[in-house]
């Protein structure tokens, strides 16, 4: 699953439109569009809130390590 494909299926699951998204994770909307159409892929802390976003509500990626202080 690419990046773009977890960030819609995490906003789909969660019933949230691409605005809501975005302000959650303090992005742009523009940004949410992007990564759903694969032209963007996110900043290392970008995509930290957004997995950390996730494991909150309820969705673990098996392919993400989350920073639990493991290198």
């Amino acid at each position: 699953m690419t990046f773009g494909e977890k960030v819609r299926y995490t906003r789909i699951r969660l019933s949230l439109s691409q605005e809501a998204l975005a302000k959650e994770l303090d992005i742009s909307p523009l940004t949410v569009t992007r990564w759903e159409k694969g032209n963007r892929e996110p900043q290392a802390m970008t995509s930290g809130r957004f997995y950390m976003f996730c494991e909150k509500n309820g969705i673990i990626f098996d392919d993400v390590k989350l920073f639990q202080g493991e290198n």
